[in-house]
């Protein structure tokens, strides 16, 4: 049996769950679209992306943010997150790749995750990460960024 997601539910989830810090009014300042596309490798290995609204278990989907200033000044300092919707595990992809992870939502370290177990630092299943940020230091008057993780839908 294929089970399938619908991934506009998931989306509205993510935007509702994201948050935007900034030394500017990046309120005012910030638009913000998310996409959701199934990743798609063809035999030679070029990757494309097709739109999405549901998708059968395995299935590659990346969701990407390009967040966009509107204003005529510059916004500096721009931390963005994007969770990792429930009923997804992240593949380990993610654009660009200064992403850093948290399994709690509130701590922040540079990829792979590590815990110590027994006495050894092993890396934290990817399974377990729940939301990536990316710092984006510089965001010039009316210019965008994006940003991009894979997941797997469960």
């Amino acid at each position: 049996m294929i089970m399938t997601y619908p991934l506009k539910k998931i989306m509205t989830a993510g935007i509702t769950s994201l948050v935007l810090l900034s030394a500017a009014h990046a309120d005012d300042a910030l638009k913000m679209e998310l996409t959701a596309n199934k990743v798609i490798k063809n035999t030679e290995g070029k990757v494309s992306y097709l739109p999405v609204r549901t998708a059968p278990t395995g299935t590659v989907i990346q969701y990407k943010a390009t967040y966009t200033n509107t204003v005529n000044e510059s916004i500096n300092d721009l931390a963005v997150t994007l969770p990792i919707p429930a009923n997804m595990t992240f593949t380990g992809d993610v654009y660009p790749s200064s992403a850093q992870a948290s399994i709690d939502g509130k701590n922040y370290a540079d990829m792979p995750l590590m815990r110590k177990v027994d006495g050894k630092m092993v890396k934290i299943p990817l399974s377990e990460y729940r939301t990536l940020r990316w710092d984006i230091k510089l965001l010039p008057a009316n210019k965008s960024a994006a940003v991009a993780l894979n997941t797997i839908v469960d």
